[in-house]
């Protein structure tokens, strides 16, 4: 016990980091969703209230940040290993039920999307079950975001055994449910109505989990091994072999998913769309964003990592800090982009 009592305020600071980390991540998402979601009124329309209208994007922040969360926790068990229990143990205790709490809020705000979206589709109504439950059987959106809490819930249950069992409980299992409940979250963007819509889509739920492991796998690891030099030795490289293939599918599938879309969208010209509709501009702010996190993910593999193998002394928390703030926006003009006008 003695050898574990000087880990456990490290991993408490661990805990907090990692809040921390995610929650900046959301705050900076949510401010840039509902600066670039704005909605000019249109006289003889109604228009959702202010409730709804900045609620909307804040809480599908929340929901993609709760769901980053889980795939980055859930990642960090596979990326340490089980060779070494009496090392990894202490920390894995301190992520199991972290990834328990995310995977709730991921489910309650997945609901609470629904219902701020029922909200937006009835303007001036309180979203009764009823409506609520209209939307979800009439619009593949509700079914997504219904799916994917179901999802959430399922994460929920598995961590919990997870937190009871430990590495009895396969962290592939765990890993698979959280990237199997993004799939249904692209389907909450546009749609494009042609015979390229389900390779644009496949494209889309490519990008959403290449997003989420890079980002959440980044958080998990600068936040809990930071503080264990040898643990960080042996997860940095793995990791930063898994982002430089999760940084390549994103970019790739983002571009194909952005023009693609406004190319086969009725009326949309490229390039001259790109720079003259909000959609294209907004698709060349995200594109500017992943191309700003290029070399700060470079610096943390080609400077930072060497060092790490050494042992020594890194800024890493301060430099993945500073992706992951480049990360959080942009994910909140990702969230913009699902509810701009592409024409």
């Amino acid at each position: 016990m003695t050898a574990l009592a000087p880990a456990l305020p490290r991993q408490r600071v661990g805990g907090r980091v990692v809040a921390g980390a995610f929650g900046v991540c959301a705050v900076v998402a949510a401010v840039a969703a509902s600066s670039f979601t704005a909605q000019e009124s249109v006289p003889g329309i109604p228009m959702p209230g202010p409730v709804v209208s900045i609620g909307l994007p804040v809480v599908r922040v929340l929901l993609d940040v709760a769901a980053v969360a889980v795939v980055g926790l859930s990642l960090l068990p596979k990326l340490l290993g089980f060779n070494r229990p009496e090392r990894t143990e202490p920390v894995l205790l301190r992520v199991r039920p972290l990834a328990v709490m995310a995977a709730w809020a991921w489910a309650i705000c997945a609901l609470l999307t629904i219902v701020f979206q029922t909200a937006e589709l009835n303007p001036g109504r309180v979203p009764t079950f009823g409506l609520i439950a209209d939307y979800v059987g009439s619009v593949g959106t509700g079914q997504g975001l219904l799916f994917s809490a179901a999802c959430a819930l399922a994460a929920a249950g598995i961590g919990l055994m997870a937190v009871r069992f430990g590495e009895k409980v396969p962290a592939e299992l765990r890993i698979i449910v959280a990237l199997f409940g993004l799939l249904p979250i692209p389907v909450t963007g546009h749609a494009v109505n042609s015979v390229w819509h389900d390779p644009i889509m496949i494209s889309m739920e490519i990008h959403v989990m290449g997003a989420a492991a890079w980002t959440g796998g980044l958080v998990a690891t600068a936040a809990f091994l930071a503080p264990h030099r040898d643990l960080l030795a042996v997860v940095l490289p793995k990791f930063s072999r898994m982002a430089s293939v999760c940084l390549l599918l994103v970019a790739l599938s983002g571009l194909v998913t952005g023009l693609g879309t406004m190319a086969l969208t009725p009326g949309v010209t490229l390039p001259d769309a790109i720079l003259t509709s909000h959609y294209g501009l907004l698709v060349v702010v995200k594109t500017a964003l992943v191309a700003l996190i290029v070399p700060l993910a470079a610096h943390i593999r080609f400077r930072l990592l060497p060092a790490v193998r050494r042992g020594r002394a890194t800024a890493m928390a301060g430099w993945a800090v500073a992706e992951v703030s480049v990360m959080g926006l942009a994910y909140g003009v990702a969230v913009a982009i699902t509810r701009a006008s592409i024409a």
